[in-house]
């Protein structure tokens, strides 16, 4: 046997035996918890006075927290859809509306024709295609009819409900109340559920992760708080006497959300499976304020606008043994960059999906990759568009000039640098207008009037919130 073909066979060893090693690695189990309309000034490890999250600030300190992270829409269910697609939500049209749930008599005639489009696959597609099995628990939003179900889009269980909110109570008449309301479990098995519905989410998933814990899984926990309407724990009633009105039963929400998160971590530690399971902790957008009493400080916006308070969000993951602990990230990453970073951390390679748009997080959270994962970052809704190119965010509007700010510098949007910079506004334009380019139509024209986020002005929510904080 000659050295060329004795070398050429070692290489071939070398490459099965890498092979070998790649396939026989342990997939990490995927929990996402996943939060509603959160302020973001109302987390402990965001350094809250009032609200308590002590399970969430602990899973800041043995993980990554993100300092810049985004979500891709200033609502809930643009915003999710953008994050179980990958990709920027406006490029399928999913971008004017929160499905279902439209109030007006025009809109009705939409019904159950909204909802994410079913040629697209989620998140849960991709991590069932890499042997994952997957459930979602909570809230859906991304459509109530049948061809929407989270059955039919990736996900082996579900246990929630199909809209945008309901009670955190059972209905005491289910017959009456709309059907994207009731709580289902997986397909048409509706039954309301006995105590207060964040607690059940919270039993519900560890239910999934002790069912199986000898095979891959993702969990995706999609809690309702806290969202409208405003209900707390009764076991909470004695919570925040410091705190009143809608402030309060926020903050009381807020801590059982908490402790919903914490039950779901300990389970994985009890079972053993902390080491091998990625834990991620976010929310949709941001709070709503005047909705249900959160606080975004330091950042101006509320949820619907494009300022950092509508569109910032907070940001956690651990995954013990490969990440860093106790540490902070401070690069834009955004809700996108979930999926492509489940899908690699799965075994599977993220760039084989088409027009993804987010990027595999790992690398730039262990510190193996010096980039910036994103440039540029864009958002959009009618005729409302902002950019984030480095440290620069352009806001443009459809009625008044456009607004420029350093984020570095001015994280809270106070000081507008437009008259100052004048071409880099027109820079900035021009990188939004091109990216618009590329978009596809929206696929839903009308908008919910009670919202009313389009006619209310930037400036109604400048200043950073501090009150309570």
């Amino acid at each position: 046997m000659n050295r060329f073909v004795l070398s050429m066979m070692l290489v071939a060893f070398a490459s099965q035996s890498e092979a070998a090693e790649v396939s026989d690695a342990k997939q990490p189990n995927i929990v996402l918890l996943f939060a509603d309309d959160a302020g973001y000034g109302d987390f402990g490890f965001h350094g809250s006075h009032h609200f308590k999250t002590p399970h969430l600030d602990q899973l800041a300190k043995r993980g990554v927290r993100l300092s810049n992270f985004y979500v891709s829409g200033a609502t809930c269910g643009p915003s999710r859809a953008g994050m179980l697609t990958g990709q920027y939500q406006q490029r399928f049209g999913y971008e004017e509306i929160n499905v279902p749930g439209i109030m007006s008599e025009s809109s009705k005639l939409l019904g159950d024709e909204m909802g994410l489009p079913t040629d697209l696959k989620t998140m849960g597609d991709h991590l069932q295609a890499h042997g994952y099995h997957t459930g979602i628990f909570g809230k859906w939003h991304m459509g109530v009819a049948d061809r929407y179900h989270p059955l039919k889009r990736g996900f082996d269980e579900f246990y929630g409900f199909r809209g945008g909110a309901r009670s955190f109570f059972a209905y005491a008449n289910p017959k009456s109340t709309a059907r994207e309301n009731l709580i289902e479990r997986n397909f048409g098995n509706y039954q309301e559920h006995d105590g207060y519905l964040t607690q059940v989410l919270a039993d519900e998933t560890c239910d999934f992760i002790e069912r199986n814990q000898k095979k891959p899984f993702f969990a995706y926990v999609s809690f309702s708080a806290v969202h409208a309407p405003m209900e707390a724990d009764p076991q909470d009633k004695d919570q925040f006497f410091e705190l009143e009105g809608t402030r309060r039963t926020a903050a009381q929400m807020m801590l059982s959300m908490d402790r919903a998160c914490g039950q779901i971590i300990e389970k994985l530690k009890d079972l053993g499976l902390e080491q091998d399971t990625i834990v991620v902790f976010t929310n949709d957008n941001g709070g709503p304020m005047d909705r249900n009493g959160s606080s975004n400080y330091p950042f101006s916006g509320v949820k619907g606008t494009q300022l950092e308070g509508g569109i910032r969000v907070p940001g956690i993951v651990a995954w013990p043994g490969k990440l860093p602990t106790g540490t902070v990230y401070e690069r834009p990453l955004t809700t996108l960059d979930l999926l492509p970073t489940f899908v690699k951390a799965g075994g599977g390679d993220p760039t084989l999906i088409e027009r993804l748009d987010g990027v595999d997080m790992m690398p730039f959270l262990q510190g193996k990759n010096k980039e910036r994962p994103h440039q540029t970052l864009h958002w959009k809704m009618e005729t409302r568009a902002a950019i984030r190119d480095g440290d620069w965010k352009l806001l443009r509007f459809p009625d008044r000039p456009a607004q420029l700010y350093n984020l570095a510098e001015d994280p809270a949007e106070q000081n507008n640098l437009a008259g100052k910079h004048p071409e880099k506004v027109k820079t900035l334009f021009q990188k939004q207008f091109d990216w618009e380019l590329e978009l596809a139509r929206p696929l839903f024209m009308l908008r919910r009037q009670e919202e009313g986020w389009s006619a209310r002005r930037t400036d109604e929510f400048r200043a950073p919130p501090a009150a309570d904080y």
